[in-house]
């Protein structure tokens, strides 16, 4: 019996030792550091219906670490990604993110990817502790002024716009450009149409005037022409599409077919050169004329143009030029860049993940092609600054209307 006792003392000295070194509450080295390497994963579709965005956003994210790891890492450790595929599955998300944690053992999840596992993996990512850097959605829960301990969401932070800010934009450039009073909104049945459709709704109450038009959509639905009948027997000056881009582009090209002739405005996710080119043929052989508009928060002039041409290149020294054309490449880019920002700055002679997170909270992260995201006093809000960008069906790009600005900068010419 006495041996029995010891055995069970000894296994659970050894969970407890398992638990504290995950937390990592004690301070030192964290889990997924060793000598020479500092380990980091994330669980993004690279099949399914989102491939389109979570390959270029995976390849962007590793061709930024090769080029840090070419110069010789940080603290004198190579980065390594550990990378599992969801299929833009929550279940399967859950458990790869599982995995990363408590498998792999990762130091970090850089890139978290896409509204269903995001949402499926949030309170466990607040249960373990681990730091979290760039969401790859927007989702409403991500949104957070109060981040001040690990339960609620210190160790979280979000680069990418918030879809609720995001439909409170759409419709502020909507008035702003057309006046519109009749606005049509296609939104879809997930988390990311209902949080745009939220902020949508809040913005027109907001400015008021405006009678809202609502239509809603299931994800993948194939045929939404009766949607778009509605907006218009419905008469309205302009439509917002406040889904994730493939619904988007089904959305966009029913439209077309329906000769409805507004202003189309939509969201940053879909600011991408696979969405024109997979409406283009709808498009220009339908004969429409209608503008098309998409929020965006890169802008590829800033700091004179150097830092696209810092990504241009580096997308070519890790052997895949055509990662210069895709946003999402971008974005990947981005979220390496953040995190690697925010690990430079981390001392060290005490890389856990409490140090890392205190210093992302004091360290202002300047992000390449976009702005400065501050994390102090446990803001946990996305960037706010938003472009606009136009469709050019001809050339297939988008070109820029206006560049990075608050909402408060739109309202104060609105009113």
């Amino acid at each position: 019996m006495k041996k029995v006792v010891l055995l069970l003392i000894s296994v659970l000295a050894l969970m407890l030792m398992g638990l504290t070194a995950c937390n990592n509450e004690g301070g030192g080295a964290a889990q997924g550091i060793t000598d020479d390497v500092i380990l980091i994963g994330n669980a993004a579709a690279v099949s399914g219906p989102l491939a389109m965005v979570g390959v270029p956003f995976v390849e962007g994210l590793r061709a930024y670490l090769h080029g840090v790891n070419e110069a010789g890492g940080v603290h004198g450790r190579r980065i390594e990604l550990v990378h599992h595929d969801d299929g833009f599955d929550p279940v399967s998300g859950l458990a790869f993110t599982e995995a990363l944690i408590h498998d792999d053992r990762v130091f970090a999840i850089v890139g978290h990817f896409g509204t269903p596992t995001i949402g499926a993996t949030l309170d466990l990512l607040k249960e373990t502790g681990i730091p979290v850097v760039y969401f790859a959605a927007g989702i409403g829960a991500l949104y957070n002024t109060n981040a001040n301990t690990i339960a609620t969401g210190q160790g979280l932070f979000p680069v990418q716009p918030i879809f609720i800010n995001e439909g409170r934009v759409l419709v502020g450039r909507a008035v702003d450009e057309y006046s519109v009073t009749n606005l049509g909104v296609i939104s879809s049945s997930d988390e990311a149409g209902h949080d745009m459709l939220t902020g949508i709704r809040y913005q027109a109450e907001l400015i008021g005037g405006i009678n809202l038009h609502e239509q809603q959509i299931s994800p993948g639905q194939a045929d939404v022409s009766s949607a778009v009948l509605s907006m218009s027997a419905s008469g309205v000056d302009a439509v917002i599409i406040a889904t994730l881009q493939p619904s988007f582009i089904i959305t966009l090209n029913a439209i077309s077919a329906a000769g409805l002739d507004v202003p189309v405005f939509t969201s940053h996710v879909s600011a991408d050169p696979i969405a024109l080119m997979s409406t283009a043929e709808d498009y220009i052989g339908s004969g429409a004329s209608f503008p098309v508009y998409s929020t965006a928060w890169l802008d590829v002039t800033a700091n004179g143009g150097a830092d696209l041409q810092a990504f241009v290149d580096g997308v070519t020294a890790y052997g895949d030029p055509e990662l210069a054309l895709s946003a999402f490449a971008m974005a990947g880019w981005i979220a390496g860049s953040t995190f690697i920002q925010g690990l430079r700055a981390t001392d060290a002679n005490d890389l856990s993940w409490e140090n890392f997170i205190n210093t992302m909270e004091r360290t202002p992260i300047n992000l390449p092609m976009a702005g400065t995201m501050i994390y102090a006093n446990g803001m946990r809000t996305g960037t706010e600054d938003l472009a606009l960008l136009r469709a050019n069906f001809d050339e297939l790009v988008w070109d820029t209307i206006h560049s990075l600005e608050s909402l408060t900068s739109i309202m104060n010419r609105i009113n």
